[in-house]
């Protein structure tokens, strides 16, 4: 007869109560956990994909997804011209917030390179790629948004060709591929009034230099779209991607590229560790904070709980002193009961956690190395909180059967 197993039989409603309440602790442990790794995914999905060694960005920055960075479109022209280059092309990225269906809508834009890059790298869920220049989409399925629907953003419609699914951004906004002219008409747009407003500015402004005076057609010009002003560049792109030759020496062209004092190259590592250093740094540590809690509360609730059923059966463990029993039964009683409630709640969590997680709004990634030391935590606490109650049992005299 197992004395652990029939002292549970005995408190059964509240070892249950005490096994669940212990089982959701753990599952919101595992899930910390998750989350942190989905974060970590969420930030580096484009940068793992996407098929680019080294990243060209505004001088001093970290990168589109660190922050914002500007550089000329015409940089892929220069870029192509250093040895060891074997394609450059630009890419945009920014977050926008529409509305759609009469809620709010997050977006994190992406520009792709068509035709270079009509994103072939992306697994869709749906649909297709990106077929032509202009007004087409491919968005992510947490978006909302259906195969074949419409979104008004800016002065243009945009029909929703291809579906992915997984694809957010490291602020858990679904991502949204267009192309590059596209992605920088939506970043750029403007009502028509501001429009009108600015071109009437820059038509004052040339009137009052002896230019606009001398040469009347200028100010025509100047009063016009930005595009049919050659000292006015095209709009900025957020970052140029540059695709190495088979065995060019990435240090060299680092090296070159370094030399530009109007640009900073970071490599797909660069990238990788300054979004998970930077970006994900503080949740990190919040997270693993919360953790860390919950795992001290986790064993002092065992602990008392062991306790309290120790203090329960403290006339029955005086009584099988009294007749004999060795403190390695009584021991063995104790922490077998709190190894079971570890074991059970363990259980409840990973049971729970694997029907609850894919159901949260942001991504929550669980790994079998997770499973495995959630498992070791759970065997130590099952083994710290059980201390209490056995020091209790071996205080216990075999005259208090009488008491």
């Amino acid at each position: 007869m197992n004395l652990a197993a029939q002292d549970i039989r005995h408190n059964l409603g509240r070892f249950t109560l005490t096994a669940l309440g212990i089982g959701l602790l753990l599952m919101i442990v595992l899930g910390m956990g998750g989350i942190y790794r989905g974060m970590i995914e969420d930030a580096l999905v484009v940068v793992d994909h996407i098929g680019t060694d080294l990243w060209v960005v505004q001088r001093g920055t970290r990168g589109p997804f660190a922050e914002i960075s500007r550089v000329p479109a015409n940089l892929e022209h220069r870029l192509r011209a250093v040895p060891g280059v074997a394609s450059a092309r630009p890419f945009v990225a920014h977050t926008i917030q529409r509305e759609h269906r009469g809620r709010p809508l997050r977006i994190t834009v992406q520009g792709l390179a068509w035709p270079e890059d009509k994103g072939e790298w992306i697994q869709l869920l749906a649909g297709r790629r990106l077929a032509q220049a202009h007004y087409e989409m491919i968005a992510d399925a947490s978006l909302g948004l259906g195969l074949g629907e419409v979104l008004r953003l800016g002065k243009d419609n945009y029909t929703v060709v291809g579906l992915t699914r997984g694809m957010v951004g490291s602020g858990g906004d679904g991502l949204a591929f267009f192309t590059v002219p596209d992605a920088q008409a939506i970043q750029f747009d403007l009502p028509g009034e501001a429009t009108r407003l600015e071109r009437a500015a820059r038509r004052h402004r040339a009137q009052m230099q002896d230019l606009g005076r001398a040469q009347p057609g200028l100010l025509d010009r100047g009063a016009g779209p930005v595009s049919g002003i050659p000292a006015l560049g095209p709009p900025l792109v957020s970052a140029v991607l540059v695709a190495l030759a088979p065995g060019a020496d990435a240090g060299e062209v680092v090296r070159t590229l370094d030399a530009w004092a109007d640009v900073s190259v970071h490599s797909r590592s660069d990238q990788r560790d300054l979004l998970v250093r930077g970006l994900i740094d503080k949740a990190r540590r919040q997270i693993g904070l919360f953790t860390v809690l919950l795992v001290i509360i986790s064993t002092i609730i065992m602990a008392l709980i062991i306790y309290t059923l120790t203090l329960d059966k403290v006339h029955d463990i005086a009584l099988l002193k009294l007749m004999g029993a060795r403190n390695r039964m009584i021991v063995g009683l104790i922490l077998q009961q709190a190894l079971l409630l570890g074991a059970i709640g363990y259980g409840i969590a990973y049971q729970l956690g694997s029907w609850i997680f894919p159901r949260f709004p942001r991504r929550v990634l669980i790994t079998g190395d997770d499973l495995a030391t959630l498992a070791i935590v759970v065997a130590a606490i099952s083994l710290l909180a059980s201390l209490l109650g056995i020091a209790k049992a071996l205080r216990v005299e075999p005259n208090q059967v009488l008491a």
